[in-house]
């Protein structure tokens, strides 16, 4: 019998899956923070990750470039989640996985922590935190972006395929 939705989202994970939830989120830490590599963008963080294509994920820069839209890490996780668990067909409908998916992600992320944002917009996340390059706004959003790749990899793992798939590789060397 296939397990239902609601199992799915609270069983314990196995020490595989903590361990693959884990290194998305140092995976994405290493491609934000940009003391090892160069630094990427958050939503380009989280798209690396997963080994997807970062073209589309640009638009979420500083929320929506502008900084006047939803935090691109959240967004980028969700939109991460419609490339690998839904359907392939443009007039397909949502698929099961990716619905329970994308709920799940989304009362995950509603618990991520905001600072004194009264929401999840880009500007009242790091307005807060002083000037948008400095170290106490780079940390936060650093943090953020970490976070967000693990709630999808756990995501993935609760709600996906049998196999998730591969977490980018970051290479060791520095700048």
């Amino acid at each position: 019998m296939a397990e239902s939705r609601h199992d799915a989202a609270t069983r314990p994970l196995t020490a595989a899956e903590s361990a693959y939830i884990e290194r998305a989120r140092d995976t994405a830490f290493v491609l934000y923070e940009g003391v090892r590599i160069p630094h990427r963008s958050c939503g380009i963080a989280v798209a690396e990750t997963f080994g997807l294509p970062s073209r589309s994920y640009q638009a979420l820069r500083k929320g929506g470039i502008t900084g006047a839209g939803t935090c691109g890490a959240m967004r980028a996780g969700e939109q991460a989640l419609g490339e690998l668990l839904g359907d392939p067909d443009p007039a397909g409908s949502v698929t099961p996985g990716l619905r329970a998916a994308v709920i799940w992600y989304q009362d995950a992320a509603a618990r991520i922590d905001r600072g004194e944002s009264p929401d999840v917009i880009c500007n009242n996340l790091v307005r807060p935190l002083g000037d948008f390059a400095g170290p106490r706004r780079k940390a936060f959003c650093t943090n953020l972006a970490a976070q967000v790749a693990a709630l999808t990899a756990e995501a993935l793992c609760r709600f996906g395929p049998d196999h998730a798939p591969p977490i980018t590789s970051v290479p060791e060397e520095s700048r």
